[in-house]
């Protein structure tokens, strides 16, 4: 069998895909991000939250195989591992890969599960960061759910974008409102989180996830009174975000 040509810089990429995407829809940009030969091997990341099942329905749509990383820092609320396993059954998910820490670095830095109460950003890293990034060393690409009207650096967000000269991201819900979010999965009948409900619009892990109050920020309850609003698995030029980003940097 002949080898596969190796692929063009990451950056060079992105533009070619951003311009020749630019126009697209949703769903027809997740198509091409997974047919394109230009992007590569690609998965979906999904923390199988408050709004992953719209992005987790497109991709069964389309394929159900497409290889889905969920990170599983086993600190989450056991209502996002019921609901793991209820959405990837109900959408016929047939590679989900559930992704872990490594035991002996648990055990070498968190063995009694506290890290999260003196230092949240190590813990993110132990626990979310390092295991999510051995899972995507196999890939040219991952897929997220990002959008513009999260605000902070997204709300110039592009369908594709350069993380750094490692892989590209990919955004297909870029453009979408938060009504056209909520209007799909009404309209596909798709499963809620069951914390939505109780006042839990954006939800990581259960030791630094709050309830949101009535006209709160969404995220306003996650690592409520730290100096942080990010885990790190989203990168900016290259580095990890750590804590609140300066102006502008906000992913």
């Amino acid at each position: 069998m002949p080898l596969e040509a190796p692929l063009a810089p990451v950056a060079e990429r992105v533009a070619h895909l951003n311009a020749r995407y630019r126009h697209h829809a949703a769903r027809a940009v997740l198509e091409r991000a997974l047919r394109d030969p230009a992007v590569g091997r690609i998965a979906l990341v999904s923390s199988f939250g408050a709004e992953s099942v719209v992005l987790l329905h497109l991709v069964s749509v389309i394929d159900r195989s497409t290889p889905v990383l969920f990170v599983d820092t086993q600190l989450l609320f056991p209502e996002t591992l019921a609901y793991q396993a209820e959405v990837a059954a109900r959408l016929g998910l047939s590679d989900v890969r559930t992704i872990r820490a490594r035991p002996e670095a648990v055990a070498a830095h968190d063995p009694d599960g506290l890290l999260h109460r003196s230092d949240t950003d190590a813990c993110c890293d132990l626990r979310k960061v390092v295991p999510l990034e051995r899972a995507l060393s196999g890939f040219d690409a991952w897929i997220t759910g990002r959008k513009r009207f999260q605000g902070g650096q997204r709300a110039a967000l592009d369908f594709f974008e350069a993380e750094g000269d490692r892989r590209i991201k990919v955004n297909p819900l870029a453009h979408w409102a938060p009504d056209d979010v909520q209007d799909y999965m009404v309209n596909n009948r798709l499963p809620r989180h069951p914390l939505v409900s109780r006042g839990y619009p954006s939800i990581g892990c259960a030791p630094c996830t709050t309830r949101v109050a009535p006209g709160e920020d969404p995220r306003a309850g996650r690592w409520r009174d730290r100096n942080k609003d990010e885990c790190g698995i989203h990168f900016i030029n290259g580095r990890v975000v750590r804590g609140p980003a300066a102006q502008g940097d906000a992913t």
